[in-house]
Order: structure tokens, then sequence, then C-alpha cells
């Protein structure tokens, strides 16, 4: 596991993108924590306060949003992403 930034993924179960997620940063061999936000209204509340949608999984690195499954591979795929996370090449 890297020492970089806390990795912050809001999801909720069966979402497919939630684990697509999931799957790409342990294959970045990152550790990251799990927020579920099915049935907690306040949780539900915070997720879209803090970035402005409704939609899992929502990710953030560090204090950085990325946003989605989709931001999130977008990144990876352009080289981004491992800096962010504090990961040597």
């Amino acid at each position: 596991m890297s020492d970089g930034p806390e990795v912050l993924v809001y999801v909720k179960p069966l979402c497919p993108y939630c684990v697509a997620a999931k799957a790409l940063l342990r294959e970045k061999g990152v550790g990251f924590r799990e927020i579920d936000v099915s049935g907690d209204d306040a949780l539900r509340e915070d997720l879209v306060r803090r970035t402005g949608r409704r939609t899992v999984p929502q990710i953030f690195i560090g204090a950085r949003h990325v946003g989605g499954f989709d931001d999130l591979s977008a990144l990876d795929q352009q080289g981004a992403l491992d800096p962010l996370l504090g990961i040597d090449p």
C-alpha cells in the first residue's frame, strides 16, 4: 500500500461502477475508505453538499474531488492518477 493521501469512496451496494473504481484502486495497491450512502439520508446529503452530484461512486483523493469511476479511469489513462495517489513511477 502507498503512503499517499487518504482516498475516500462514496458507494452503494451492487453498484457496478463502485466495484470497478474499488478494483482499480486495489490494482494500484491503494487503501481507501468506503462510505456507503444507501439508506442514510444524512450521508447522501453530505455527498451532494461535497460534490454537487447524487451518483456513486464519488471519489476523493486527499481534499480533491476526482469524480466518479469514468473520471478516475480517465486520470489513470492520462497517467495523472499515480501522481495524485503518491505512487512513484
